[in-house]
C-alpha cells in the first residue's frame, strides 16, 4: 500500500487535503470521490526522489503565486495540512517540502524553505519558527515546542488550527457588522461632495440669473457648498494629515494607552470592546494550558499577544501574583478589569483542576455575547443610517428646489 496526498474540493468550493492509503493512485482518487469531493491534485508520499534543497528553491522562483504575503488563511491551511500529514506518518521534513510546493503565498513558500534548511542543519522545528515572527507568532512557537516535547505534534497543530479558524470567523463576524454602516456613510459623504462640487454651482448660476431671494435653508446650503468648493483641497489635506498624526500618536505607548482607555469608556461600545479583549485572552490561555504550557509562560505569551496595552498591564499584574504563589483568580479579581463572571468561573476551574476547560467556556460565552450585540447593532444601524442618509440628501434636494417651487407658485 502506498500513501497519497490528495487535494480536493467540495460543492461549496472549500479545499481539503487528505492522506489516503491505496495500492494505486486511481484507487486513492476513487476513495476520495466516493465522499462527494472533486480531486484537483494528487501527490505520492512514498516517492523517495525528494527534490534537493536548491532544486526546490529554483522551482519556487519560477512558480506563479496567487499572492505575495502570508495571510491568515494561508497559515490555517498550512497548519491543517501539516497536522494531517504528520498524523499519517509522513516525516516532518517531507511534509514541509510538499506543503512548500503547494502554498499559494510567495512569502510562506520562502519561509518554509528557510525552515526546511534550518531543520536540516539540526535545529528544532520550533526554533526555526522563531526566526519568522511576522508569520509565526510566539503563540505558534510555544505550542509547537509543547508538541515536540510531548510527541503530540498532530494534536497540538489540530488545536492550533481550530483556534485560528474560530478566531478568523469571530473577527469576520465583527467586521461584517461594521462594513454596511461604513459603506452607507461613505455613500452619504460622496453624495454631499457631488452636490457641493457638481450640482451646487449649477443651481447657484440659475438663482443668480433669475435673481431669486433665497430661503434661509437654501442660503445656508449654498454657503456650505461654497465652503466645500473653495476649501476642498484644504479639507482633504487636513483630513489626511489628521489621520497620519493620529496614527503616529497611537503608535506611541502613551497614545495607544489613552486611545484604548477612551474606547473602554465609551457608553455601551466600551463594554463590547472590553469583552472582545477578554475573549481573546481567555481563548489563548485555554489552548496554551490545555496543550501543557506552564501557566506563567502562558500568561507571558498572552500578555504579548492580547494586542492591548491596558489589558497587557493587568495580565502582567496577574502574572506577578501567580509567581508569588497566588491562584490565578485572585489577582484577576483585584485588577478590576475582568468581569466578575469570568473571575468566578476561572476560580471554579482552578479548584476543580479544569482551568483550561473553564477558560474555554468563558471565551465561548463572551464570544456569543459579542456576536449577539454586533448582530443587534447591524439590525438597528441599517434603518438609522438610511433615515440619516435620507434626511441629509433630502435636505439638499429641498434646499435646491425650494426657491424654484416658490417662484412657480408666486411665493
Amino acid at each position: 500500500m502506498s500513501k497519497f496526498l490528495i487535494t480536493a474540493k467540495d460543492a461549496a468550493g472549500r479545499v481539503f487535503n487528505e492522506v489516503v492509503e491505496a495500492s494505486a493512485s486511481n484507487q486513492a482518487v476513487l476513495a476520495v470521490q466516493a465522499k462527494g469531493l472533486f480531486v484537483t491534485a494528487i501527490k505520492p508520499l512514498d516517492d523517495e526522489n525528494v527534490p534537493a534543497k536548491k532544486e526546490t528553491v529554483a522551482v519556487h522562483t519560477q512558480r506563479k503565486f496567487a499572492h505575495n504575503n502570508a495571510s491568515l488563511d494561508d497559515i490555517i491551511s498550512f497548519s491543517r495540512q501539516l497536522a494531517t500529514m504528520i498524523e499519517a506518518g509522513v516525516p516532518l521534513m517531507r511534509s514541509l517540502r510538499i506543503i512548500a510546493d503547494q502554498v499559494e503565498s510567495r512569502e510562506l513558500a520562502t519561509v518554509l524553505n528557510q525552515i526546511v534548511s534550518d531543520v536540516e542543519q539540526g535545529q528544532p522545528f520550533s526554533r526555526a519558527l522563531t526566526k519568522h515572527p511576522k508569520v509565526f507568532s510566539p503563540f505558534w512557537v510555544s505550542l509547537v515546542e509543547v508538541g515536540e516535547a510531548s510527541g503530540t505534534m498532530p494534536k497540538v497543530l489540530e488545536k492550533l488550527t481550530l483556534y485560528m479558524e474560530e478566531a478568523a470567523a469571530f473577527r469576520s463576524h465583527i467586521i461584517g457588522a461594521l462594513v454596511y454602516p461604513g459603506v452607507l456613510f461613505t455613500i452619504c459623504m460622496g453624495a454631499v461632495v457631488v452636490f457641493a462640487v457638481v450640482i451646487g454651482p449649477t443651481f447657484e448660476k440659475i438663482f443668480l440669473d433669475m435673481q431669486i431671494n433665497l430661503p434661509p435653508i437654501t442660503a445656508g446650503m449654498m454657503g456650505l457648498f461654497k465652503f466645500i468648493q473653495t476649501k476642498f483641497l484644504l479639507i482633504v489635506m487636513a483630513g489626511v494629515g489628521a489621520f497620519f498624526i493620529f496614527k503616529a500618536y497611537v503608535k506611541t505607548t502613551l497614545g495607544r494607552t489613552n486611545f484604548e482607555g477612551f474606547l473602554f469608556s465609551l457608553p455601551g461600545f466600551g463594554n463590547v470592546f472590553k469583552l472582545i479583549v477578554v475573549e481573546k485572552f481567555c481563548s489563548q490561555m485555554a489552548i496554551l494550558i490545555d496543550s501543557g504550557v506552564p501557566i506563567l509562560y502562558a500568561l507571558e505569551i498572552a500578555e504579548r499577544l492580547v494586542d492591548n496595552l491596558v489589558c497587557g498591564k493587568h495580565i502582567k499584574y496577574i502574572r506577578d501574583g501567580v509567581r508569588e504563589g497566588r491562584l490565578l483568580a485572585e489577582p484577576m479579581e483585584q485588577s478590576a478589569f475582568f468581569p466578575s463572571m469570568a473571575v468566578q468561573m476561572i476560580r471554579v476551574g482552578e479548584e476543580t483542576g479544569e482551568l483550561g476547560q473553564m477558560l474555554k467556556h468563558v471565551a465561548v460565552f463572551y464570544k456569543k455575547q459579542v456576536e449577539g450585540v454586533m448582530k443587534a447593532f447591524g439590525t438597528l444601524i441599517e434603518p438609522v443610517m438610511l433615515v440619516v442618509m435620507g434626511g441629509i440628501i433630502g435636505s439638499m434636494v429641498v434646499a435646491m428646489f425650494l426657491p424654484i417651487l416658490s417662484l412657480s407658485t408666486g411665493g
